[in-house]
């Protein structure tokens, strides 16, 4: 009997690790998960155990291999996706990281990015990579690990010190230190990487004071990044695909043609437009991208960035103990007829886009002694729909307009939310059958580089829906509910 093909998918994330296999069609043939701590050394601070993500990482990977042959697949290649920003430096002889991995989610260099504003730094920045400065991109973790681990800089200068964001480090791990390498969707959040020419920017490395020997070989997302290290799985696999998670989502939810948006709804929230073969400079404070390159095609986006999505959800249940599940909130918001006034910004590291402001701290608005934990459960859901509409609305303000959203992530299998963020913003909602878009992604694009798929149309075919959730809110009601929901933020 003729084995499935299967493609496996290393999705390396914010608070766990997950392998999923995935066949041709795109049906799931395996799914391992490990969740790993999270470290938070003081006040807007948060580490990773890079030994964390790595053993996570090749734990669930083995999992899902053996699963998958039990089952007659046979793995034909690995794509890796990953938590974006997030910054490790390794030694290159030992592979042992030289301080924890630094999360995008970390404030540490607020004050090195305000003095770099000052100093005009930013319009240098932002003409170059279409970024902004802020603590969630790379280029100031790479200097603070540099500047604050003894001898760093040195042996960097010296070129016996790595760098990488998540999928860098994986895949030096796999291929057993053989490969050092990244791919344009990565290498385009590190705020070092020219949007012109798809390399690394001298006249940024000279401004951040990063030395060039530290840094990968930029790839596209589908191409040849190695074999892993034969002792891992038993035989060596083709490493054929990286991309940065919100990046390989975007391709999961097979945003191929220009004006096409998708919303992942997991730790953050974050939107991406494709934007076409040129890229779109916004005057609105978003972020121009890179949405991917393949096959000799180059696509950008436009990102909105939110910083807490899923995580207001955690906290409820972690920090505050009051449901013990996500699943509840749909339940506890959709028994209340309204909000009862009350907000939440869920600011806990900071605002992201269109608000750039990492010193913003989180608030709960309009609390009375009938406050209870259903009215704190809604608020932290309609927040996520109130932060989305931030970002259309910049989109808007930029000459786009999104007439519907293709949304993914743990957050879109709740209906109450899926249903409030369609009459918010006014526009439908679609959500796929595949709900894991990220991992997906990753699985599409080494399918491409091994000849499973013939092109991005072959793999549109695959993409279909599950729900469609259309506005029901008069327009009238939206206007109102929107001006009552932004209030907190927007003074």
């Amino acid at each position: 009997m003729s084995k499935t093909t299967g493609l496996m998918a290393l999705d390396q994330g914010t608070t766990s690790s997950r392998a999923i296999v995935f066949d041709r069609k795109a049906e799931k043939i395996a799914l391992h998960q490990k969740e790993f701590p999270q470290h938070f050394p003081r006040q807007g601070w948060v580490e990773h155990d890079p030994d964390d993500i790595w053993t996570t990482t090749i734990e669930t990977a083995r999992d899902a291999f053996q699963e998958a042959q039990a089952k007659g697949c046979e793995v034909a290649a690995i794509g890796i996706t990953n938590q974006r920003e997030t910054t490790i430096i390794w030694d290159r002889k030992t592979g042992q990281p030289i301080y924890n991995a630094i999360v995008w989610q970390d404030r540490r260099t607020a004050d090195i990015c305000r003095a770099m504003k000052a100093d005009g730094v930013e319009k240098t920045l932002h003409e170059r990579t279409g970024l902004l400065l802020d603590p969630y991109f790379s280029m100031t973790k790479i200097g603070w690990i540099l500047d604050h681990v003894e001898g760093a800089r040195a042996r960097a200068e010296k070129g016996d010190l790595a760098f990488g964001t998540v999928d860098s480090f994986l895949l030096w791990k796999l291929t057993g230190g053989k490969k050092h390498k990244t791919d344009v969707t990565n290498a385009a959040r590190t705020g070092l990487m020219s949007l012109e020419t798809l390399e690394w920017d001298e006249e940024l490395l000279r401004l951040f004071k990063i030395p060039r020997a530290l840094l990968p070989q930029i790839m596209d997302c589908a191409d040849d990044f190695g074999e892993t290290d034969p002792s891992l799985f038993g035989r060596a696999l083709p490493i054929a695909a990286l991309a940065g998670d919100q990046q390989a989502a975007s391709i999961g939810q097979c945003c191929f043609t220009p004006g096409m948006i998708k919303s992942t709804y997991g730790t953050g929230c974050f939107v991406l437009m494709n934007t076409g073969d040129n890229p779109k400079w916004s005057q609105n404070r978003l972020l121009t991208t890179v949405a991917y390159r393949m096959q000799g095609q180059v696509a950008y986006a436009l990102e909105g960035s939110i910083f807490i999505a899923g995580a207001a959800v955690q906290w409820l249940r972690d920090g505050l103990g009051i449901i013990k599940s996500a699943a509840q909130t749909q339940a506890l918001a959709a028994n209340l007829a309204d909000n009862q006034g009350v907000y939440m910004v869920p600011a806990f590291t900071g605002l992201g886009a269109p608000h750039w402001d990492p010193d913003a701290r989180g608030g709960i608005f309009g609390i009375t002694r009938d406050t209870g934990p259903q009215h704190l459960a809604r608020a932290a859901l309609e927040s996520v729909c109130y932060q989305t509409h931030d970002l259309l609305a910049a989109m808007e303000a930029d000459g786009l307009s999104p007439q519907s959203i293709r949304v993914d992530g743990g957050m879109v299998a709740n209906d109450w939310v899926m249903q409030f963020l369609s009459d918010i913003l006014g526009i439908e909602v679609e959500r796929p059958v595949v709900s894991e878009t990220t991992a997906l992604g990753a699985a599409y694009l080494a399918g491409l580089h091994m000849g499973v798929y013939e092109s991005p149309a072959d793999i549109a075919r695959n993409w279909a829906r599950d729900a469609r959730f259309s506005p029901k809110m008069p327009a009238q009601t939206r206007k109102a509910w929107w001006r009552a929901g932004t209030m907190p933020w927007h003074g």
